[in-house]
């Protein structure tokens, strides 16, 4: 499938997604109409092995696998819905993503059993909740938190590898944070943005990105309620010129202000970005 392609069918399931939501779920809480147990799970994982958390056409999602697992302990077939769809090799902290059942499961056998059914897969249920009808991963989400690890140490990662960007290179972590600051708010992030991101709008609202020294480790924490494709991986990148003083700090301002891609850092690999957490 190409590009294009796949592009029109992520948009039309987004959007069907959202319109089945609103058209049977909301009317049902309306009628005061008992539907089927819906369970919030949160979950940790290692995106190295997956082609992301989407279910694909090729290769193995993390949404896939959970929903084998559930249909291993419940006999029943499910679609999880997800607050966020992350990249292959992109990892989770606190993903969020619920389904509905047409039993009552303890919440705690719900953990449970999908950990034994998941085995040995990189993937752990944190925790299961029973939520109201109301609730939807995805359009009931407030913010989104990431987090970008980069390790800068002149020695090779031998215990971190997969998880973490090294750059062999010290970078100075204040100058990325100063930097970065131009970035927070609410602006026109089309500098940040794949060429394929299916948004309506480059306009988002940056809550927060701050970039701090933890030992030999650089994070870089950013929230916003919702991001644009590649957006975070983007701006790391960038900041990574700064730290390396290849880039002053107000050069950040200057590519944001182009609103150009082409005028973008070099995009971060996946496999140092984690989704954190999700509020509601």
């Amino acid at each position: 499938m190409g590009k294009a392609k796949r592009a029109h069918a992520f948009r039309r399931s987004a959007l069907s997604e959202k319109a089945a939501w609103a058209r049977f779920a909301l009317p049902t809480l309306r009628r005061g109409v008992r539907r089927m147990p819906r369970y919030k799970l949160t979950i940790e994982y290692d995106g190295g092995p997956f082609v992301g958390w989407q279910r694909q056409g090729v290769g193995r999602s993390v949404q896939a696998a959970i929903e084998a697992a559930v249909a291993g302990f419940s006999r029943e077939t499910v679609t999880l819905h997800a607050a966020g769809r992350t990249d292959a090799g992109v990892h989770a902290l606190g993903q969020v993503a619920h389904l509905g059942l047409t039993r009552d499961w303890p919440v705690d056998t719900v953990r449970d059993a999908l950990n034994a059914h998941l085995r040995p897969d990189p993937i752990a249920i944190l925790a299961a909740e029973i939520v109201g009808e109301e609730f939807h991963a995805r359009f009931s989400a407030v913010k989104r938190h990431y987090l970008y690890r980069i390790n800068d140490r002149r020695a090779p990662l031998a215990l971190d590898r997969g998880r973490v960007w090294h750059i062999a290179q010290k970078l100075d972590a204040g100058a990325m944070h100063r930097a970065a600051q131009a970035l927070v708010g609410r602006h026109d992030f089309t500098t940040f943005r794949a060429a394929d991101c299916q948004a309506k709008s480059p306009l988002k609202t940056l809550d927060r990105l701050v970039v701090s020294r933890e030992g030999e480790e650089i994070a870089v924490r950013a929230s916003a309620r919702s991001f644009l494709h590649h957006q975070v991986r983007s701006m790391v990148g960038t900041l990574r010129k700064v730290g390396e003083g290849r880039w002053p700090e107000r050069a950040v301002a200057d590519v944001l202000a182009a609103r150009d891609r082409d005028r973008c850092g070099p995009v971060a690999p996946p496999h140092g970005l984690y989704l954190a957490a999700v509020d509601y």
